[in-house]
């Protein structure tokens, strides 16, 4: 097989894996829900409502395509399209895993190698809210235009604050590519003094409060429970997607999901290890390359779904911020945190070195 091959199957299962965990994230977040609410949740779809998630999508496609009269047509639809498209695109640069061996020569399990995948993951996601606000503005409602505005206004804020808790990773690694970042996680000395075994020495032990600042900036940035005031039903109907209806809003709702699942998988990669497992070296050593190859697949992707639960568990367990607590948020405490913690970062790798 070579290379340009295994590239276009990797798309290919990349892509599908991407609109499957979407997918049946809609079906994680009804059963979460209902287990904190003390509920069944979908039950009638299949054996435990597994099939909800295909009823879903084709009540989607058979759902009246409305439009409204003094929308601009073009962007209206271009909003959600775009939406899509940028959370999909994203994952290209994510190493899903370490190498397997096909005919003799090792492949990455990476779509695409490239020396800046921090900075094409902060972009991609920067031109994301875009779609938001187009949609916004497209749909000529007012309702709409200020939940396009709110979105806006905070992904701003707290991709502020996202930034400089990255650049904290970037100073200790040295590097934008996060293949590099991930294979710094492998092994070493925690602080340097504590011997870590392989593929143990994950970055949230050097950086916890980097850590606490991306996550929280990561759940404003996907929108997600307690900030997702471009959503807020109390006050705009349901923001910017207030005329959407039939399979556009189906792309703006799977959009989110995506765009979850890539979020935890990009901070998978920047602090627990990306793909790495407890043993990683050894399996590699003594079982082979594939077999470490497949179980770092399923470390890296089981990583990622706690994650999502996580997540869910938020939406379902706090309230909604107002407006202004958002705000005071990311302005006045995660971006000063950030900072404080950017040149403690810098203090010791003075101090101590790298």
């Amino acid at each position: 097989m070579d290379l340009i091959t295994f590239k276009l199957i990797l798309v290919l299962a990349l892509f599908l894996l991407s609109l499957t965990i979407a997918a049946y994230s809609t079906w994680a977040e009804r059963k979460v829900a209902a287990i904190m609410q003390d509920r069944i949740g979908p039950n009638r779809s299949g054996p435990f409502g597994l099939l909800q998630p295909l009823a879903d999508g084709g009540k989607f496609f058979f759902k009246e395509d409305f439009t409204p009269a003094n929308a601009e047509k073009f962007l209206f639809v271009l909003g959600p399209a775009l939406v899509m498209f940028i959370s999909l695109i994203t994952g290209a640069v994510i190493p899903w895993g370490k190498t397997l061996n096909l005919g003799g020569i090792s492949y990455d399990l990476q779509v695409a190698n490239i020396d800046v995948g921090v900075l094409f993951i902060i972009g991609m996601a920067s031109i994301g809210v875009y779609g938001i606000m187009i949609g916004g503005w497209a749909s000529n409602n007012k309702y709409s235009l200020l939940g396009a505005i709110r979105a806006s206004s905070q992904m701003i804020s707290y991709e502020l604050a996202m930034g400089l808790a990255l650049l904290s990773i970037i100073m200790m690694t040295g590097s934008l590519d996060l293949k590099v970042i991930t294979e710094n996680q492998t092994e070493g000395k925690l602080w340097g003094i504590i011997p870590i075994g392989s593929g143990m020495n994950w970055n949230i032990f050097y950086q916890p409060l980097a850590f606490l600042i991306f996550f929280v900036a990561a759940l404003a940035e996907t929108n997600r429970h307690p900030f997702d005031l471009p959503e807020c039903e109390s006050e705009l109907v349901t923001g910017y997607t207030t005329e959407y209806s039939s399979m556009k809003l189906g792309l703006y709702m799977f959009g989110e999901y995506v765009n979850m699942f890539i979020s935890n998988a990009f901070m998978v990669v920047l602090f627990f290890g990306g793909y790495n497992y407890p043993g990683i070296e050894w399996v590699t050593d003594n079982w082979g390359e594939n077999t470490a190859g497949i179980l770092s697949i399923i470390a890296f992707l089981t990583k990622t779904v706690i994650g999502i639960l996580i997540f869910m568990w938020i939406r379902w367990t706090l309230p909604r911020f107002r407006y202004d607590q958002l705000m005071h948020l990311g302005w006045k405490t995660l971006i000063p945190m950030a900072l404080v913690n950017l040149m403690i970062t810098g203090a010791v790798i003075l101090a101590f070195g790298n």
